[in-house]
């Protein structure tokens, strides 16, 4: 019943191409229990089983990874949500996710330039004075030509790839139902909270698609650095700013953008990998480091709006040691009360306090904590093992992947707007630390969290705090008595219902459906027999071979319906013994 929806016409191609890739990877034990073998075949469609060979010796992660390669822009995408996970995979699970490489084939150009018609109202020859039909880049998801507008200004056009769409929408239905099947019938999968992946992992890929978003996220995110200036340089030599802002975001055109297409400010800078063209150009490593450290804090920490993969790829560098950020597909949100919790967790780890790095994580935690005293006697020992060390010997990727790992061997998971926060943290250290081996991101962000804990303390935000929570209790104490009129008067009428939502049991109830069914069938050929054997002894009426037609006709029927039965039965066995865990 799981797989009744995606045998439609529409999925069940992609569906077998799934099934036969899961199978080459070493991944046919996985088929047979979710259903998938005996559908396809059912289907009339074959699985080569004997494929997994070639397989066998590679580690599970790197097979994984291969397949979810080969599966296309739905599952690389997939496979780079899960290398933020950190909470959820051992680092080399991690390792192999974030070798997958958001790239593909260019889409030809007549395609594009079909599409790139319907979008902008008029071909691209018409719309800008100049247009790259080569493109400077292509990803799963779409693909980038560089442009030139009537005033000279130099753009990037991004397209998404034509007929895209269609498949990621059957993708995401399949794991969809891959994810009710995991988390329903397989104990170990379970831990993953595959839903919980796949629903975060859904609407992170409608956002990406939807390119308006993207360059809306742009836009906040300017916002908030208008005015923006870095004072606190380290002594270094004079830097030139007169080149513009520190932190530069791309202009959006938005005469031009769309759910489609977008249309950018090029920036023509240094790709953040391109290390040797850094020092080539004059830029100071350090100055770049510690401007990248206190833009992203800034995000995190103050905005709570921030770039949710600051990795080299998305960063250029430009003249005057200014930075660039691009690529605003995902970002990561968070409020108020999590910037709260955080500031009170990074100024624990910095300050050796292990009390506020358990309270902190016990909050993010609360839904599953199995043995607490356990866990607070590990982040205590964890916190305590740095008490004495220098602020500059503090390394918070490192120290950040502790944690986690303690959260990974009790079995707790981070909330989704934390696991993208650990991974900036992680990506962000590690991107400093190769511009500068002398990085300290402790150093860097003390300073800007102690700002931000003096700041929550001013009377102008504890007398708004207070406001919010008098107005909140208000608020509760007014709704209160007709809450209370609505609830007893449902209960006096009989209508007071509560919902238990147990998923075991649905699958319960389909197996003794599927028992009384053949039950019912076994009593109905068995009164055929019977009754074809009185039939038989009565004499008169038509006759087919000398025996009594009746007779031979309910004969006839509940042979075959005994066979059936019998195939049936068998066939039910199979399935269990394959889908047993």
């Amino acid at each position: 019943m799981l797989w009744q929806a995606l045998m439609a016409a529409r999925d069940l191609g992609r569906l077998h191409e799934i099934a036969s890739i899961l199978i080459r990877h070493g991944f046919g034990n996985m088929v047979r229990r979710m259903g998938l073998a005996s559908a396809l075949e059912r289907a009339g469609r074959v699985l080569h089983w004997h494929a997994a060979e070639e397989m066998a010796h590679l580690e599970p992660h790197a097979r994984v990874r291969r397949a979810l390669e080969e599966l296309g822009p739905t599952f690389v995408k997939l496979g780079q949500i899960l290398a933020t996970r950190v909470d959820l995979f051992a680092p080399e699970w991690i390792a192999e996710f974030s070798k997958l490489e958001d790239s593909a084939p260019a889409v030809p150009y007549p395609a594009i330039h079909q599409q790139l018609t319907e979008d902008l109202g008029a071909a691209p020859e018409e719309v800008f004075a100049a247009f790259d039909p080569q493109p400077l880049a292509a990803a799963s998801i779409a693909q980038v030509h560089r442009a030139r507008l009537e005033d000279g200004s130099e753009v990037v056009v991004k397209v998404r790839r034509p007929g895209i769409l269609p498949i990621i929408e059957s993708d995401l239905r399949w794991l969809s139902r891959l994810a009710e099947w995991a988390e329903t019938e397989s104990p170990e999968l379970r831990y993953f909270r595959p839903q919980e992946v796949v629903r975060q992992f859904a609407q992170s890929l409608r956002h990406e698609l939807d390119f308006a978003a993207e360059c809306r996220n742009a836009e906040r995110i300017a916002a908030n650095f208008v005015g923006y200036s870095d004072p606190d340089s380290p002594p270094n030599p004079p830097v030139d700013d007169t080149a513009g802002a520190v932190i530069v975001i791309p202009r959006v055109y938005w005469q031009w953008t769309g759910e489609r297409v977008c249309v950018q400010e090029y920036i023509d800078g240094i790709p953040g990998r391109d290390l040797g063209a850094v020092d080539h150009a004059g830029l100071d490593r350090k100055i770049l480091a510690h401007r990248g450290a206190r833009a992203v804090l800034k995000m995190i920490v103050k905005d709570g709006l921030f770039h949710a993969d600051p990795h080299p790829g998305n960063v250029f560098y430009l003249p005057g040691n200014r930075i660039a950020f691009i690529d605003f597909g995902m970002v990561g949100r968070l409020t108020e009360e999590r910037r709260d919790q955080l500031v009170h967790l990074l100024l624990g780890l910095v300050q050796h306090d292990p009390t506020r790095v358990v309270d902190v994580l016990l909050d993010w935690t609360s839904d599953g904590v199995m043995d607490e005293s356990s866990l607070t006697l590990a982040i205590q020992t964890f916190v305590e093992q740095y008490h004495g060390v220098p602020l500059k010997q503090l390394k918070f990727g490192t120290m950040f992947s502790e944690i986690v790992a303690n959260l990974r061997e009790h079995r707790l998971v981070l909330p989704p707007d934390l696991a993208l926060l650990v991974k900036a943290f992680i990506s962000l250290e590690g991107m400093g630390c190769e511009l500068d081996p002398d990085f300290d991101m402790a150093g860097e962000a003390l300073p800007l969290l102690r700002d931000e804990m003096a700041a929550r303390y001013t009377p102008s935000a504890l007398v708004k705090r207070g406001w919010r929570a008098t107005s909140e209790m208000i608020s509760l104490i007014t709704d209160l008595p007709h809450d209370l009129s609505r609830l007893l008067r449902a209960a006096r009428r009989g209508k007071l219902d509560i919902h238990i939502d147990v998923t075991h049991l649905k699958h319960v109830g389909d197996q003794l459906d599927g028992a009384v069914n053949r039950l019912a069938a076994g009593l109905i050929v068995a009164a055929l027999i019977i009754g074809s054997s009185i039939v038989m002894t009565v004499a008169g009426g038509p006759t087919l071979l000398g025996l009594p037609f009746f007779g031979v006709l309910g004969s006839f029927c509940a042979t075959i319906g005994g066979i059936w039965l019998l195939r049936s039965i068998r066939r039910s066995n199979k399935e269990d013994r394959e889908g047993k865990p």
